[in-house]
């Protein structure tokens, strides 16, 4: 297979590292953008090189249309992010992003692509349970910025702000759609890898019950670990997060 090349699906900032045992493919959450993982990751040991993945529609990819469904998303980064499967690798992903992580390797076993080591998934329910509230994506702007508060993931300054508002509102319901119409394709099966779900313990709209049911989709190791915080404990409880993928990561013989 050859070498990893630059793909503007990889963060322009993302520095490719030899000496990795393994490469961490990671998946932001609805409205975010690669940058996202540039303070939460930080301090995550060399051996793991983090790979931050750049969806069209945000940041250096705003002028770009956003894709329309979760598989579409998955399909395509799957072929961009293929000459980076040329060594060992696991994928990351947080809310929204959870499921572009599990759709990505449920492609590459229906292509015969090699397993990843890992998929580690935070802050979204299982694939396969429904939405347990009525979807928001379709709200009109007052009602759908009062949920976009609520999860307390966005700085209260874009929600102020005229110019950002208009870039960010489009962005963010074009994410929340895909998340609130996303349902498993039927060829779905259980995966090949482990999977490590994370939770925050203070997380009102994934609670662990729902956490829990990612284990109908491995068919290897399960793991459920808890940190305390809210929807958006990635950046409260950076320090645990990256201690919590280093482990899950080390368990599988990746000497990280």
């Amino acid at each position: 297979m050859q070498a990893a090349t630059d793909s503007k699906w990889v963060a322009p900032y993302h520095r490719r590292n030899a000496l990795a045992a393994v490469r961490l493919f990671c998946f932001p959450y609805a409205g975010g953008g690669a940058s996202v993982f540039v303070r939460s990751l930080a301090r995550m040991t060399p051996s793991i090189e983090v790979c931050p993945v750049q969806p069209p529609g945000r940041e250096n990819r705003l002028s770009e249309p956003c894709l329309t469904s979760v598989a579409e998303v998955s399909k395509v980064a799957a072929e961009a992010l293929r000459p980076y499967f040329d060594k060992d690798f696991a994928v990351f992903g947080h809310s929204l992003g959870a499921l572009f992580g599990y759709e990505l390797l449920q492609i590459l076993r229906q292509t015969g692509a090699p397993p990843a080591r890992h998929l580690i998934v935070s802050a979204h329910r299982a694939p396969h349970i429904p939405l347990p509230h009525p979807a928001t994506w379709q709200l009109a702007d007052l009602e759908f910025k009062q949920r976009i508060q609520e999860l307390n993931g966005t700085p209260k300054e874009v929600l102020e702000h005229p110019e950002l508002q208009a870039l960010m509102l489009p962005l963010m319901r074009a994410d929340f759609r895909l998340d609130e119409t996303y349902s498993p394709a039927p060829g779905h099966h259980a995966l090949d890898c482990p999977i490590t779900v994370i939770g925050g313990t203070r997380d009102k709209d994934v609670p662990e019950l729902h956490l829990r049911e990612w284990r109908a989709w491995t068919n290897k190791r399960f793991d459920l670990k808890m940190i305390e915080g809210d929807h958006f404990f990635i950046h409260t409880k950076s320090s645990r997060l990256v201690a919590v993928i280093t482990e899950a990561l080390r368990a599988e013989g990746c000497p990280v």
